[in-house]
């Protein structure tokens, strides 16, 4: 592989703390109560609108639901790297990947204005390779687009290039951009998730079992 590119929330960074911090501050402020941690934790990947619907139920149909959704955004905008932390043993595989002179990168759903502070309030800012948000292009993954986007940016064709997350939309539109792919199984997966089935590559249960993985296949 010439090349590592990561989804973002459940497979660079454990997110979901801040996440649901924002939830259930809004659940608070309309009278209700704060959801349990592990009851929205495997919707965290699927962004805001799933966040919101799983919290209060309803969806966007629903007349409250943009007005909720911006308090949702605005509580996680102001704080929005105070408890993320990248998944253990990120850091070590990134300093790895540093050493041997691999590039990578990030490609997520996020929205660019999210995006930017959170990798800055990570301090992986200015190491990423590339940085492919949810708006940089015009279609956002499962589509292919954001990963071949990614792939220009780095100077590497995709078939040298390694892409991983924690949702099916990842291993989709790494497959149709011609990219190896892997499960994060460390990830936000839900009890209904079979990424048995979603044609990955490999599946790993760490993030240095990336580094193992890369080894294997290079042996």
């Amino acid at each position: 592989m010439a090349a590592l590119l990561f989804d973002l929330d459940g497979t660079l960074a454990d997110t979901a703390p801040d996440l649901i911090e924002a939830l259930n501050h809004v659940l608070v402020a309309h009278g209700l109560e704060a959801k349990p941690h592990d009851e929205i934790r495997p919707y965290v990947s699927h962004g805001g609108v799933a966040i919101i619907q799983a919290g209060f139920g309803f969806g966007v149909e629903h007349p409250q639901f943009e007005s909720l959704k911006r308090e949702f955004l605005q509580f996680y905008l102001d704080n929005i790297c105070r408890l993320t932390q990248p998944f253990p043993g990120f850091d070590q595989l990134l300093e790895t990947l540093e050493q041997r002179a691999i590039p990578w990168g990030v490609v997520t759903n996020k929205p660019t204005y999210l995006t930017e502070p959170l990798m800055a309030g990570l301090g992986l800012a200015e190491r990423a390779a590339c940085i492919v948000s949810g708006d940089t292009t015009e279609h956002a993954k499962p589509h292919p687009a954001p990963i071949l986007h990614a792939c220009q940016q780095l100077g590497v064709s995709p078939q040298q290039t390694l892409y991983v997350g924690d949702a099916v939309r990842d291993i989709e539109a790494g497959r149709s951009a011609g990219t190896q792919t892997l499960v994060a199984l460390f990830g936000y997966l839900a009890a209904g998730d079979k990424p048995d089935e979603w044609g990955a590559d490999g599946m790993v249960a760490s993030p240095l079992d990336i580094l193992s993985w890369l080894d294997r296949d290079a042996a």
